[in-house]
């Protein structure tokens, strides 16, 4: 199944042909689906008042190998249309039964295993050679994302010149990319609900022929559009925060390969920092001044 939006019309074409608790099933998606989505079988099973089992061959009715590929399917639909509200609302699921420690936990675990299983290893080993053939490197990461562009940036200029994160500063982010060019880079970073102006930021530097990366949470991203490299991270939460977790785990994979294939400037780079450091006292010492 292609297309999202296709699913709500394969279970009104096949309503007829569902049994008793499958419809209760049905019914109760096509009118929540955005709270459907993040639910277990067994969940949404206790929710509607049927069995785990029933929810399960109501998957494999409508067409699907299970009840997980039907979740994937209704997280797409779903995760760029979540208001802060709604997220607010379902977030109290992660209270119910274990403590919320525990459920945040296994939900960034999820995370990072549906990331390993997902990523492109061609895909990230084109994106660190791009990485150390580019001229300037631009990182644009906004609103949530900003963390995980401040951190790859960070690590980045130890590693290599001319690394420039885009930031909302007093003039706008374009202003920041107008001298972009063919040989130079940029890595996007968003995640849903996605940046409207790093999207358009892709766009206008896509426009320029400079090659860009695009880090976010599937290959429907808008932002893949106008990539030359896609990495994926998993950022699943049914919740007002953002996981990024997986996404910075992408991250540390990527400043780490690019450092071994710079390992001789790396060297010189941190002996240098090193002896600023001491000088300046720059960490705090565990003996007594």
């Amino acid at each position: 199944m292609s297309e999202s939006v296709e699913l709500m019309k394969v279970i009104q074409t096949g309503f007829h042909r569902l049994s008793k608790g499958q419809k209760i099933i049905a019914q109760y998606i096509m009118n929540n689906y955005d709270k459907a989505a993040f639910m277990t079988a067994a969940k949404l099973g206790e929710v509607v008042g049927v069995s785990e089992s029933t929810v399960v061959r109501f998957a494999n009715t409508i067409g699907f190998d299970g009840y997980p590929q039907l979740q994937k399917q209704l997280q797409e639909m779903v995760r760029t249309k979540l208001t802060t509200v709604q997220r607010i609302e379902m977030s109290s699921d992660y209270s119910n039964k274990t403590s919320i420690l525990k459920n945040i936990l296994k939900s960034d675990m999820e995370n990072i295993r549906t990331t390993m299983e997902e990523i492109d290893g061609t895909a990230f080993e084109q994106a660190v050679k791009a990485i150390t053939e580019a001229k300037n490197i631009y990182i644009i990461g906004l609103r949530s994302s900003t963390a995980l562009a401040e951190f790859l940036g960070f690590y980045l200029n130890f590693i290599r010149d001319n690394i420039h994160v885009v930031t909302y500063t007093i003039g706008d982010i374009f202003e920041q990319l107008f001298r972009i060019g063919k040989d130079d880079l940029v890595i996007g970073i968003t995640f849903p609900r996605y940046s409207t102006r790093t999207l358009k930021a892709f766009e206008y530097v896509k426009s320029r022929g400079a090659k860009t990366i695009a880090i976010t949470d599937s290959v429907l991203s808008p932002l893949c559009t106008n990539a030359d490299y896609t990495l994926i991270g998993k950022s699943n939460m049914e919740s007002f925060v953002d996981s990024i977790v997986a996404p910075m785990s992408v991250l540390n994979a990527l400043i780490v390969a690019v450092g071994i294939k710079e390992k001789k400037n790396i060297s010189v780079s941190f002996a240098n920092l090193e002896d600023i450091w001491n000088k300046y006292n720059i960490f705090s010492s565990d003996k007594d001044d």
